[in-house]
């Protein structure tokens, strides 16, 4: 980013995106005898607000990997927003190292809302719906 002088960097591949970004203070020259001193000029800092919080009880990933929402490719979900739950019940699968993974519904309730997308991946304790 110093080389080519830049402040802000994206790069995408699929669903794959990552951004960078650096705070550039300009240091001031210094002034002749008689010229005010010059203040120093700060670049704006992108500022990501803080999500919101969540509307219901957080399902969350127990590993890493790719999220899936159906048995298998055309197949129904497990579950769909509005879908009653009991705690235990296979709500997703996550795929790590070619192996599929049950994920169990950590508390009973209905389910509010689906966070993670079929297909996305998946860090340890991302979340995956919401159940209120």
């Amino acid at each position: 980013m110093e080389e080519f002088q830049l402040i802000e960097a994206t790069y995408s591949v699929g669903e794959f995106h990552i951004s960078f970004s650096r705070r550039r203070i300009t240091q001031p020259f210094a002034p002749e005898a008689g010229e005010p001193e010059p203040t120093p000029v700060f670049a704006p800092a992108t500022h990501t607000p803080e999500p919101p919080a969540p509307k219901g009880t957080p399902i969350v990933s127990p590993m890493g990997g790719i999220f899936y929402a159906a048995p298998s490719p055309g197949a129904p979900p497990f579950v769909k927003v509005g879908d009653e739950v009991t705690q235990g019940q296979i709500v997703g699968l996550i795929e790590a190292m070619k192996v599929f993974n049950e994920i169990p519904a950590s508390t009973s309730g209905t389910v509010i809302e689906l966070v993670a997308e079929p297909g996305q991946v998946v860090q340890i304790g991302e979340t995956l719906l919401l159940v209120g």
